[in-house]
């Protein structure tokens, strides 16, 4: 007789408690929420989209959790009076997936690209939510203790430190620069937006580079930019800061593997 299987957790699960988590905790204590329905229709254009897409491309059905996680996070960002850029955002974000790649990778954090898009597109209606927790300590001690604990199960801990770590050194040279007091310098990493942006989208396994210390330069680049954009006074510039260094970071380990390969093994004269 065999013995009992051990029950197993699948960590693919560990990001969709982690969202769910910040969602209530911002939502209970400062009604983040423009409404239900907004968030629901991020969520539900975002597993429909994903469904279809990855049923056509792959002729399976994808697990849900990432679309699940993309459609929440629009819920949370994005700020609009209309429904459509809720629907429009998680759209942008899943179509991302299946149609940018490169070498079989998609470039963008999917609600990175959506919500960076939607924010360009249509500035006169979209907006991203900027809540600081305030005095209100609880709630981020919650969910930076267990975004921690959630990052460091899968193996992504030393990014999000790194990120926080860049940013706070940066708020000190952003501080120098402007003359503004240092807190109002690094306030905002204490808000909703930012735990979303430090735990799930420089995390993201599919669209950050493989090596570890190539994962801590790349979020500390996403860093430095950030500072300079935040200088030129950019609305939202983690977001851009993102958007543009990730692909980057990307296509640059591709162009290093393909240069040391074709130095390991170059090719023959005369050998197609």
């Amino acid at each position: 007789m065999s013995p009992p299987r051990r029950f197993t957790f699948d960590n693919r699960f560990l990001g969709p408690i982690l969202i769910t988590g910040i969602l209530i905790s911002a939502h209970l204590s400062f009604g983040i929420l423009e409404g239900y329905s907004r968030t629901g229709v991020a969520i539900a254009v975002a597993i429909a989209a994903e469904l279809v897409m990855g049923r056509l491309t792959h002729g399976r059905w994808p697990h849900l959790a990432s679309a699940y996680i993309t459609g929440i996070s629009v819920g949370i960002l994005v700020r609009s009076p209309f429904l459509w850029p809720y629907a429009l955002t998680s759209l942008i974000s899943i179509t991302s997936k299946y149609v940018l790649r490169f070498k079989g990778r998609h470039l963008w954090n999917p609600s990175n690209f959506g919500v960076s898009a939607v924010l360009f597109l249509a500035p006169a209606t979209v907006s991203l939510l900027s809540i600081q927790w305030g005095n209100t300590l609880w709630p981020m001690v919650v969910i930076w203790v267990l975004g921690a604990v959630i990052v460091w199960r899968v193996g992504r801990l030393h990014i999000s430190a790194t990120y926080v770590a860049s940013f706070l050194l940066f708020s000190v040279v952003r501080s120098a620069v402007t003359g503004n007091p240092w807190l109002a310098s690094v306030a905002p990493i204490t808000g909703p937006m930012y735990q979303l942006f430090i735990f799930f989208m420089v995390t993201d396994p599919r669209t950050t580079v493989r090596p570890w210390w190539g994962q801590m330069l790349v979020v500390f680049i996403v860093a430095f930019v950030e500072m300079l954009l935040r200088l030129s006074e950019v609305v939202y510039a983690p977001f851009y800061a993102l958007f543009l260094v990730g692909p980057a970071s990307l296509l640059v380990e591709s162009w290093l593997a393909s240069w040391a390969a074709h130095a390991v093994h170059p090719a023959r004269p005369g050998v197609q």
